[in-house]
């Protein structure tokens, strides 16, 4: 059961859900969207073709594929990466040692022991997110990018709307490619970035999404389908995933390429 949290600012104060009610209904007829721009030039072929492939499963169930497009999809990545790093400039700001997170063992002044407590307790990224949050956020700045920004966001929420006019989910694949290994791409940050190119637009857009196993690629790495409902409408969205999990055995095998 969902519920509404008063300690939670960001909770909205809706009746109690229960968020497994639709775990057992069919998909038959269900409508599944599926956008033309998460299938253009970039997507790796052995992840297209594990997407195609719970796609048709999806449709040996009863469910029906409709194409749908989101248009500014693709401005996520440029917009994600402004907005996100002007929060996390904003919220670890907190984060100076004297009333949150690390501090420093050895320290001259309260400005020395903030800054090596900031230098010491946040590693690479969050520094990088921080520097780059401040510029977009700092005097002459802030219309050109962030206010832009929050403008493209609001293009993209509203196409997926429109969407949702004709479909009930939408479906698509993660990431361009099989999942990589661990700091594999540590010393790239713009490459795992861009490995965000399919789910920033539903978290930009303030939607459930989630990832279901849906096959492996190359080297034997795993491919994962990405699932997305309107606001509120997460029943239906673990239902759909409950019934392609039923009807595969994706979620049990184990990778062999690591």
């Amino acid at each position: 059961m969902l519920a509404f949290d008063p300690r939670d600012s960001t909770s909205l104060d809706r009746a109690p859900e229960d968020c497994t009610r639709a775990l057992g209904q069919s998909v038959q007829g269900l409508r599944i969207g599926v956008p033309k721009e998460f299938f253009g030039p970039g997507l790796s072929p052995d992840v297209a073709a594990a997407v195609e492939a719970a796609l048709q499963v999806y449709e040996s169930l009863g469910a029906r594929r409709v194409e749908i497009s989101l248009p500014s999809a693709a401005l996520g990545i440029p917009v994600y990466y402004v907005v996100a790093p002007a929060e996390c400039s904003s919220n670890l700001s907190r984060f100076d040692g004297v009333r949150y997170g690390h501090r420093a063992a050895t320290h001259g002044d309260l400005t020395d022991m903030i800054k090596r407590s900031r230098a010491e307790g946040l590693g690479p990224e969050p520094k990088r997110r921080i520097l780059i949050g401040a510029y977009v956020l700092s005097h002459g700045y802030y219309d050109a990018y962030y206010l832009k920004a929050q403008q493209v966001r609001r293009l993209i929420a509203d196409e997926f709307q429109r969407a949702f006019r004709d479909c009930d989910v939408i479906a698509g694949p993660v990431t361009t490619t099989v999942a990589f290994g661990f700091g594999e791409k540590a010393a790239d940050p713009v490459s795992m970035y861009l490995a965000d190119l399919y789910t920033v637009p539903g978290s930009l857009a303030g939607l459930p999404s989630m990832s279901l196993p849906c096959g492996f690629g190359a080297h034997g790495r795993p491919v994962g389908l990405q699932l997305m409902s309107n606001h509120f409408d997460e029943a239906r969205m673990l239902g759909v995933a409950h019934q392609y999990q039923c009807a595969t055995d994706w979620h049990r095998r184990v990778p062999t390429g690591y």
